[in-house]
């Protein structure tokens, strides 16, 4: 393989001038410059992708920071990190996948160094630790997130406070005036997580709105922290009759549990859910549901990033418009089922 050194003394010059010739980063004399091309030619030089990197300033790389927690359900987090690694090799750049719990120094190496292009940031909490970093960088960064301050930064998301009004505008128009949120687990809510925060808010937003009745419990993996959380709901708030769940892996032990307790969903209980779709049409009873967009969030977010490189104006904060899809598990309050299989914008 042809080297560029063996270009440079097949031109009669040094490997810099090759160098700028091939970056056009400095100007060369058309004479030399005409000598450097000729050689090329002659010995069959190719530069490498690391060369052709160096050349541009440019690793061809986004980082992307995935979290890896328990108490977060991994298969959305993958299913977005897919979706970002397809995209962005479909416009020439590779993924470099860095934790999470790395936090503000994962940021750090990045923004100080020439890892990567570009960020894109998952998990965000309302006030990020890492996101002063960002602010200060020059580095193009993306959060697939909405934090409480957006200013100077890029967002994209799904708009969940929307989303929380959308399941309570269902539940109400259907007549449940007690409702339960079962949320994600309680670490969740203490890191101020920005999805399960806004989800809340526009559960108890637009639940005052309409004159119902909210009890929010967070709850923990498992049979019996469903279990727990179930009882503890019915014995404050005997009446709840609907509930909003934000919580894939309660989803199953919750409409196992009603059922053991003789309590038809929906006949008896009307069970809304902010999930995946493979999620609510796989439960043991189709979930009506709004579906967490997670391909597009990737899609957008990589879009979003190959703009900034490209030094195109981007949006500041794009919030897709939740749909909730209407099945079987949501129905009149002691009445027969609500006719399901409608979709309708929120």
């Amino acid at each position: 393989m042809v080297t560029l050194a063996e270009v440079a003394q097949h031109a009669g010059v040094s490997a810099s001038t090759v160098s700028y010739v091939l970056s056009g980063k400095r100007s060369i004399s058309a004479a030399t410059r005409a000598r450097v091309e000729h050689s090329i030619r002659q010995l069959g030089y190719h530069p490498n992708a690391g060369a052709r990197a160096l050349a541009s300033s440019r690793s061809n790389i986004i980082a992307l920071m995935v979290p890896l927690r328990t108490d977060l359900y991994v298969p959305v987090m993958m299913e977005i990190a897919m979706a970002v690694a397809t995209t962005a090799r479909g416009h020439g750049y590779d993924v470099l996948f860095l934790t999470g719990e790395e936090g503000p120094e994962a940021v750090r190496r990045v923004t100080g160094s020439a890892l990567a292009d570009a960020m894109i940031l998952m998990d965000v909490e309302l006030h990020d630790e890492r996101l002063p970093l960002l602010r200060e960088s020059r580095r193009p960064a993306v959060l697939i997130g909405l934090p409480a301050d957006t200013d100077r930064l890029t967002c994209v998301d799904l708009d969940f406070q929307a989303t929380g009004a959308l399941c309570v505008t269902h539940l109400a128009a259907l007549g449940h005036r007690e409702l339960a949120v079962i949320g994600e687990a309680p670490a969740v809510y203490e890191r101020h997580t920005g999805f399960a925060v806004r989800t809340l808010e526009g559960v108890r937003a637009r639940a005052g709105e309409l004159g119902v009745r909210v009890l929010h419990r967070p709850c923990e993996p498992g049979y019996a922290a469903m279990a727990a959380t179930l009882a503890r709901i019915f014995d404050e708030r005997p009446g709840t009759s609907g509930f909003v769940v934000q919580n894939e892996y309660a989803v199953e032990p919750l409409l196992t549990l009603l059922r053991q307790q003789g309590r038809a969903v929906p006949e008896d209980v009307s069970v809304v859910a902010v999930c995946p779709e493979q999620v609510a049409v796989q439960a043991s009873v189709r979930l009506t549901s709004v579906a967490i967009p997670a391909q597009e969030m990737g899609r957008r977010a990589v879009e979003l990033v190959v703009a900034k490189l490209a030094g195109q104006p981007t949006d500041e904060v794009g919030l897709l418009t939740p749909e909730l899809t209407v099945r079987a598990s949501s129905g009149p309050l002691g009445g027969a089922r609500a006719a399901g299989g409608t979709a309708a914008g929120g």
